[in-house]
């Protein structure tokens, strides 16, 4: 009781294996070309569901990155000056190529972190055109000038930008900051994650065939320790835009301190989910067990922590085994699968790790638990995983799992209810659930987070997203993630 369903392919066999055989990606995309790295150093790209390599690509150095800084300091001069018009119908063609390619997106996605192809080409690949959709529609009608009293406020293209990405939603991530900024008319160095680089790899072909100018689009392979720290502190760089964990993206700011070049962080995230005790517990505990799941539990804003009101405790224990057992884990390639592997060895020991910690310190194992799932050998498969009884000193209800683990939480009154979801040192989403409107409004009003959603409200690309606290600092998304690539100049007389 409580197991996920395992799912095989077609015939009751286990498909998880690779579509394409193991392919080479050892070019870097620099001032419009593919190039070959300063010095080979080659990486395996490992498929999740298989343990094995599937593809290769290179690493790259400092010097890579002068050479893509480079072209974008250069091509800054003319695309800063280009008019909405032209930017726009460089973005359209993206859009179009994006489209053309987004079933290959996709699958690829599915082959190099392990997301269900169902949720890839769903999910993962649609939400991530939907940036450069949105900002489209946000560019038409931005007010780059306006008047303000006496003078004229202008809004200009801050610079070169440097994009970290990581590797849970590899092309949504990538999306959400190259289509600003280049809408903004800034020019780019990307380093997507080398654990999950080949979605972006097929993204830059995209850009090359819509025919954005030489130098305005640049990607380098490579590591956090050379290559992205080359990034951080490139004197040449004007902002850059960091996502990943919040250790990494205190690292990138020192690093980026010396050149006062502006940074925007989506940090680490441990979202609480408060269920008021007027809410339909069953349906809000089913939903918040999904939620929680969803792409492994590899996402940033994940709720994680569920506060139940502790005379609920059994009804909510009993909803979520439903819950779990509702998951059909297994090949991330079978359609039917709604949950694959974790995206990589590192990943499924640390989450196994936390799983252990929340038994040794005596929380209620509702759900799930250590180890693989049952029938399986091969994979970085995690069971979902669901602890009651936890309490906010435990490790499980303090760190960032980001894997398929929820903590569920009991308090006696909203005041209480409020105080543990804000007893985090992050602050990037909150979830109410309760039938009075009002009154969900007023917790939320209360929670530190950049968002808030109440009664299950789906998550929205064109409303600012960002964290409080240590999960970062400024905002992607529509038009507040348009500005974070504009400087404001004032004209007086």
């Amino acid at each position: 009781m409580g197991e996920p369903r395992w799912r095989k392919g077609a015939g009751g066999h286990d498909t998880t294996t690779s579509l394409v055989e193991t392919m080479d990606k050892l070019k870097f995309y620099i001032d419009g070309a593919w190039v070959e790295p300063a010095a080979p150093s080659a990486l395996d790209v490992i498929n999740p569901a298989t343990e094995q390599p599937f593809a290769r690509i290179s690493m790259g150095s400092r010097d890579d990155v002068d050479r893509a800084v480079t072209a974008a300091r250069r091509a800054f001069q003319a695309y800063s000056q280009t008019t909405v018009a032209q930017r726009l119908g460089w973005l359209h063609r993206i859009i179009e190529g994006f489209r053309a390619r987004l079933p290959e997106l996709a699958r690829t996605m599915t082959q190099e972190m392990g997301s269900p192809i169902t949720f890839s080409t769903e999910r993962q690949a649609t939400v991530a055109l939907f940036h450069f959709e949105e900002v489209v529609r946000v560019l038409a009608d931005f007010p780059f000038e306006e008047r303000m009293g006496p003078g004229l406020i202008r809004r200009e293209p801050i610079g070169v930008c440097g994009l970290i990405t990581p590797w849970n939603w590899p092309l949504n991530q990538v999306a959400s900051k190259v289509a600003p900024a280049l809408a903004a008319g800034c020019t780019v160095v990307l380093k997507p994650s080398e654990i999950a680089p080949l979605s972006a790899l097929l993204f830059a072909e995209v850009v090359h065939q819509a025919g954005l100018p030489a130098g305005v689009f640049n990607l380098v392979n490579g590591d956090g320790p050379t290559v992205g720290e080359a990034i951080a502190s490139h004197p040449d760089i004007d902002m850059v835009s960091f996502t990943g964990s919040t250790a990494a993206g205190v690292k990138v700011a020192k690093l980026a301190a010396d050149s006062v070049k502006r940074v925007a962080q989506e940090l680490g995230g441990k979202s609480p989910n408060i269920i008021l005790d007027d809410a339909d517990l069953k349906t809000a505990v089913i939903a918040g067990v999904h939620a929680c799941n969803t792409n492994a539990g590899q996402n940033c804003q994940s709720p994680t922590r569920m506060l139940v009101p502790r005379a609920q405790r059994e009804a909510a224990f009993d909803a979520a085994r439903e819950a779990i057992a509702a998951i059909r884990l297994g090949d991330p390639m079978d359609p039917a699968s709604t949950m694959g592997p974790l995206v990589s060895r590192a990943q499924y020991d640390k989450v196994q790790a936390l799983i252990q910690s929340a038994i040794d310190e005596g929380a209620t194992l509702v759900a799930g638990g250590p180890g693989r799932p049952e029938h399986v050998a091969q994979g970085f498969y995690v069971r979902p995983t669901v602890f009651g009884d936890v309490t906010p000193q435990m490790r499980i209800a303090r760190e960032e799992v980001f894997g398929p683990v929820l903590s569920i939480m009991s308090y006696d009154s909203d005041d209480e209810a409020v105080a543990i979801a804000n007893d985090t040192p992050f602050g990037l989403a909150g979830f109410v659930q309760s039938r009075d409107p009002a009154r969900a409004r007023a917790v939320a009003n209360r929670i530190r987070a950049g968002r808030v959603y109440i009664n299950g409200a789906v998550f929205d690309r064109s409303l600012p997203f960002g964290g409080y606290k240590q999960s970062g600092n400024g905002r992607e998304f529509g038009v507040f993630g348009l500005e974070e690539y504009l400087e404001v100049k004032a004209i007086l007389g």
